[in-house]
C-alpha cells in the first residue's frame, strides 16, 4: 500500500544511532556526517518505488557526496515477514545498484521510529548542524523516472549544503509503509 510521509517540523535535530552495515563495519550518525550536510533515508529492496528509483537514488547521492554531503541508507522493514529484505539480499541489492553510501539494518525498527519515517523511501535532509531542514521525495517520478521532472532532492541538498536552508516548497515522499513487527 502506497503512503506519503507526514509534514514534519523543520529544524528538528537528527536523532543519532548506531547500526550494522552489510560492509561489516557499524555506522553512527557522526561517521556519516558530511561537512556541508546529511542525508538520512529510509529503503529497502522489495518496494517498487525503491526499486524504481534506485538509479535516481545512486545518481544524486554520488553528486552530493562529491559536494560535501554525507549519505546513509536504512533498512528499516521486518525481515522475517519480509524476507526479500534480509540482510544478505540487502548485500545483493547495493551491489546490483551501484550503492556509493553505507546501507544499513535497523533491526529493531527503533531508528525508524526515532525518526517518523514511514514508507521506503523516506528522505531527511539535514544541514551542517544536523537540523531537520528537507523531507521529501526524490522529484515527480515516483516509480518511473520522469523526462525533465525537476530533481527535488538533489536541488534541497545542494541548496543546504551551500547555504544552510532547504526548497521553501516541499512534497512528501511516498513508498510502500514500513513493515512495522508485530
Amino acid at each position: 500500500m502506497a503512503v506519503t510521509t507526514p509534514a514534519l517540523a523543520l529544524g528538528n535535530r537528527a536523532p543519532d544511532f548506531t547500526l550494522e552495515g552489510i560492509d561489516g563495519k557499524t555506522w553512527s550518525l557522526a561517521d556519516v556526517r558530511g561537512a556541508k550536510g546529511t542525508l538520512v533515508m529510509f529503503i529497502c529492496n522489495h518496494c517498487p518505488y525503491v526499486k524504481g528509483a534506485a538509479a535516481r537514488i545512486v545518481r544524486d547521492a554520488k553528486e552530493l557526496q562529491a559536494i560535501g554531503v554525507g549519505v546513509i541508507a536504512i533498512m528499516p522493514n521486518d525481515t522475517d515477514a519480509y524476507p526479500d529484505d534480509s540482510f544478505d539480499n540487502m548485500k545483493t541489492f547495493s551491489r546490483r545498484n551501484g550503492f556509493t553510501f553505507p546501507y544499513v539494518i535497523d533491526r529493531t525498527q527503533s531508528v525508524a521510529r526515532a525518526y517518523d519515517a514511514v514508507c521506503t523511501p523516506d528522505f531527511f535532509g539535514f544541514d551542517a548542524g544536523l537540523a531537520l531542514k528537507y523531507r521529501g521525495r526524490i522529484d515527480a517520478g515516483g516509480k518511473s523516472e520522469v523526462p525533465g521532472a525537476r530533481r527535488e532532492l538533489f536541488e534541497a541538498m545542494r541548496k543546504i549544503a551551500e547555504t544552510g536552508q532547504g526548497l521553501e516548497t516541499q512534497y512528501p515522499s511516498v513508498g510502500c509503509s514500513i513493515k512495522w513487527r508485530r
